[in-house]
């Protein structure tokens, strides 16, 4: 549609001369008119800019090649039909630009080690996603229905590229990338990335699609009135279903769980993101971006509006409520938590979004506050699952809140019920069989949330389970000992650094005196432990390599206070009498106690420290070196460190 300014002839007009000059002498001398051409109708065709009658002003044909009239309702509808087809693709806009919310948040949330890594993924998973989404996901989810389960696989967008729906294409593979991108966060540091690109992919080209299609496509759950608006059960559920399955199939970090004899776990060690300001940056982004992924699809500004209005309050009040949960639990309001929270109540209005109210909002937001803080320790002490940045108990179990809440609130009195009502029969895409619970309907439309929850459950779990049985078998997900303690981003990906011209410290490690279990290498024994996890435990630096001419060693050896006796007595059993032992305070990578991070303890700052000196001659500098090893070795990083001098 194109417009601008013209003055028509006035013989050519409908409107009386009465009202042209009205229209002209309030105008001010400004010309009220403007030229559309309205390709519905095939014309061009003028409309008078005055609201003096705005459904009995008539525009005319200058051209004189057609006669007659078309009302001013009907152009307003045509005009307001284009702007929002704009607005679906700002809209879509928005929510590619939740791909940087995404990536930073996971940047933020995990160690500085992996962020290269991290950055990575959310890169190649939308990039990825296009590319299969190309071939095969957009025909699944948008195809011709075939029997109400799938979309005709077809290559439209290739042999009928002139007629192709390309608004609906960018709109929907924006939605697929943030399905994948949910499971990276969960299986975060430790995952093979040759394995995330193919289970990245398989989402995106069959797993997200034909769910997606089941209500968005015109399949069998649109069919009978499901109802989720923006997708808490098609896109986000499915991340965290998909996030749970893989992160319990990787197992834990190195270190997160302290485990007795029998196997059992007596300890939930917290990993302190490296950067919340990074963190919290990624949830304003993504809170930002939450306006087009929950508005874009709304057909008028009163849809729009309370769109605006649900996707604000939900996730004000379950940020609030989480702040208050977690001050009263662990004494201090939680900030990692928090910012947890808004994306849960984001999360969790997102089914509904348009056929709640102000109230409804409130309750979705203050349970999706609840249900973030219990997910995070359910996972941590009862499923002993760990997920770093939180994206099963914000996804995965608000998603399932946000589907069964459109159940219990949905009300007749939003501007978008009534269009998703129709004629209360025949349903399709984002419509709605009937008012919410708590609002008179019943507990039918509940039993239909509830059906669709555990169909589209169901399919996420049998269908991811076998993608990671399948890589597992392949290529493996897990990365090897040494890459997960070096960092992914140099073994991965040959990036010294994410943080160039930074000194990077790892402060993953407990709040007690005791050891910091997040640095455990899995073996207390020194005589089974391997060359890397002895290394990797008492580093020694500038090891002689050739003899020294006077034949005299300075050895100078940092470890824990613990260890002093232990060492003192092995090195008088090699013959070392003489040692100089100063105690000092320090940290590496492992630290001291007291605070809480998302429920589980964190480090203080130093821990003391002992500094031992010998100089040795006549007994070998490398027997020095291996005892010391030996008896400084618990199985933890940064159990001590060597020195060795030539003098």
């Amino acid at each position: 549609m194109r417009s601008d300014k013209h003055i028509p002839d006035l013989g050519q007009t409908g409107l009386s001369d009465i009202h042209l000059k009205r229209c002209n002498g309030a105008s001010k001398g400004r010309n009220p008119w403007r030229r559309f051409f309205i390709p519905q109708y095939e014309e061009e065709m003028f409309l008078c800019s005055c609201r003096e009658q705005p459904t009995q002003a008539w525009v005319g044909i200058p051209s004189g090649k057609r006669g007659g009239t078309i009302m001013t309702e009907e152009i307003l509808s045509v005009l307001n039909g284009e702007v929002f087809g704009v607005w679906f693709l700002i809209g879509a806009a928005l929510v590619f630009w939740m791909q940087a919310g995404f990536a930073m948040v996971e940047t933020g949330f995990t160690r500085a080690k992996n962020a290269g890594n991290i950055l990575m993924k959310n890169l190649m998973d939308f990039c990825i996603g296009t590319v299969v989404f190309i071939l095969i996901g957009f025909s699944l989810l948008l195809g011709e229905d075939m029997v109400g389960i799938i979309g005709k696989p077809g290559f439209d967008i290739f042999t009928y590229y002139a007629n192709f729906d390309w608004s609906n294409f960018v709109f929907n593979l924006v939605f697929c990338a943030t399905t994948a991108t949910i499971v990276s966060g969960a299986m975060a540091e430790r995952t093979k990335f040759i394995s995330y690109c193919v289970y990245s992919g398989v989402i995106s080209a069959v797993i997200y699609p034909i769910e997606a299609h089941w209500t968005w496509g015109g399949g069998w759950l649109s069919q009978i009135g499901f109802h989720d608006f923006a997708g808490s059960n098609c896109i986000h559920m499915v991340g965290g279903i998909s996030a749970l399955i893989g992160a319990a199939m990787l197992g834990p970090r190195i270190g997160k769980f302290v485990k007795d004899k029998a196997g059992k776990v007596t300890k939930v060690n917290a990993f302190p993101g490296h950067n919340l300001p990074i963190g919290a940056l990624g949830v304003f982004i993504l809170w930002l971006g939450w306006y087009g992924f929950n508005g874009a699809a709304a057909t008028s500004v009163e849809e729009l509006g309370s769109i605006f209005v649900t996707t604000t309050i939900a996730p004000a009040i379950a940020t609030v409520v989480t702040m208050i949960l977690t001050w009263v639990k662990y004494g201090k309001p939680d900030v990692s938590m928090c910012l947890n929270a808004s994306l849960a109540g984001l999360v969790a209005i997102t089914a509904g979004c348009d056929v709640v109210d102000a109230f409804g909002s409130i309750v979705i937001g203050a349970v999706a506050g609840v249900l973030v803080v219990f997910g995070v320790w359910f996972l941590d002490y009862k499923l002993h699952v760990d997920d770093p940045v939180g994206a099963v108990a914000v996804h995965c179990l608000n998603g399932i809140w946000g589907t069964v809440a459109v159940g219990f609130f949905a009300t007749p009195s939003a501007p978008a019920f009534a269009r998703g009502f129709g004629d209360g029969v025949s349903f399709g895409a984002n419509q709605i069989a009937g008012a919410g619970l708590f609002y008179g309907g019943g507990f039918k439309q509940l039993g239909l949330q509830l059906l669709g929850m555990f169909a589209t459950i169901a399919w996420t779990a049998v269908t991811i389970t076998i993608t990671f049985i399948i890589i597992k078998k392949i290529f493996g997900l897990r990365v090897s000992e040494e890459e997960e303690i070096i960092g992914l981003d140099a073994k991965e990906h040959g990036l010294p650094s994410a943080y160039a011209g930074f000194s990077i410290m790892d402060i993953s490690n407990t709040m007690t005196m005791d050891v910091n279990e997040n640095t455990d290498l899995g073996v207390s024994d020194y005589d089974k432990a391997s060359e890397f996890q002895k290394d990797a435990a008492v580093k020694v630096v500038e090891a002689p390599i050739t003899a020294s001419a006077s034949g005299i060693y300075k050895v100078v050896i940092i470890a824990k206070l613990s260890r002093f006796e232990a060492l003192k007595t092995a090195l008088n059993d090699l013959g070392v009498t003489g040692m100089t032992m100063t105690q000092v305070m320090g940290c590496g990578i492992q630290k001291g106690a007291g605070e809480m991070y998302r429920g589980a303890e964190i480090d203080a700052t130093l821990l003391p420290k002992v500094k031992i000196e010998v100089v040795v001659s006549k007994i070998p500098v490398d027997s020095v070196i291996a005892t010391a090893k030996k008896v400084l070795f618990t199985g933890h990083i940064g159990d001590g460190k060597i020195f060795c001098i030539q003098c």
